[in-house]
């Protein structure tokens, strides 16, 4: 029987990953064997040893040290779930929870279709964390969608989930291919991984997945939305446009990010931008700027 390895990212948010973990353990789970892996990146709140506390069936919890990031406490995760024998990883927010069927949808796409490295799930806004409340009857609450599945804007060089927004009437029902998958909840192909490597670091946080989705797809991978697997995010508006963060990490890794893959048309608007940037832009861009040119990445100089 193949091995699944689900893989949860918690920092300082216990009771989301607890909630999240509850959804996990309910699923069926009978085509193949299922493990879930924690990765607590290096909590202050005491969420580490109450993590430690739970007494569910094949869960490992990993505590780090410090504090590696999206994409470093991710890695810690699949890594270990690489040298356990896993066939598929699924990555997860700790600030979801799933339909009892959503991985055995993913799974079974994935076994059929041999040439997908990756596949992605329908992600609904959990009710009341919608971006628009006052928008929607209450009827629609819980059925406005997050992503379903990603577009890349390569004029500007912006990753787009689809369908953001839209209360779900069977608009994005079809199966189909991907520009990129959103690192909220993907499963990964463990061969793939090995082959074409796992999140880039230099990004820390935001186009770590849009980039790990690049790898894939030019090395011929196919990443797939399945628009029967159904999961719900809590999503948090506290990094959202205009924070500090935001502007941080988004600055300087869309550069990052563009002049690796862009073509030569974007790659020139993105320096140009980034110079304006520069005289015009808020406090946290300009320094996401100065550390892309300066080759500060990880963490960089954010507090």
């Amino acid at each position: 029987m193949k091995k699944v390895f689900v893989v949860i990212l918690n920092w300082n948010n216990y009771t989301d990953t607890l909630e999240c973990l509850k959804s996990i353990v309910k699923l069926n789970a009978a085509k193949y064997r299922l493990n879930i892996v924690v990765v607590d990146n290096a909590s202050s709140d005491g969420s580490a040893d109450k993590l430690s506390d739970l007494r569910y069936k094949n869960i490992k919890i990993i505590r780090n040290k410090k504090n590696l990031g999206f994409a470093g406490g991710n890695n810690v995760g699949i890594r270990h779930s690489l040298k356990n024998g896993a066939d598929w990883v699924l990555l997860l927010n700790n600030d979801t929870y799933v339909d009892p069927l959503f991985l055995d949808e993913l799974y079974k796409y994935g076994e059929e279709e041999s040439n997908v490295g990756m596949l992605s799930p329908k992600i609904y806004f959990a009710k009341g964390y919608e971006f628009h409340k006052k928008r929607y009857k209450n009827r629609e609450l819980g059925r406005v969608i997050w992503a379903a599945g990603g577009s890349i804007d390569w004029d500007n060089v912006y990753g787009k989930n689809r369908g953001v927004d839209e209360v779900d009437q069977g608009q994005y029902d079809e199966v189909c291919e991907l520009d990129f998958a959103s690192g909220a909840c993907v499963l990964l192909r463990a061969s793939v991984l090995k082959k074409v490597g796992l999140f880039d670091e230099k990004y820390f946080m935001y186009f770590e997945d849009v980039d790990l989705c690049m790898r894939m797809r030019n090395s011929s991978w196919r990443i797939l939305y399945v628009p029967t697997s159904l999961v719900w995010h809590k999503v948090s508006r506290s990094s959202g446009i205009g924070s500090a963060l935001h502007d941080y990490f988004i600055m300087r890794n869309r550069l990052y990010f563009g002049l690796k893959y862009a073509n030569l048309k974007a790659k020139y608007n993105l320096i140009e931008e980034s110079v304006r940037i520069l005289f015009n832009g808020r406090e946290w861009q300009k320094k996401g700027v100065v550390d892309f040119y300066l080759r500060r990445f990880g963490k960089g100089r954010w507090k």
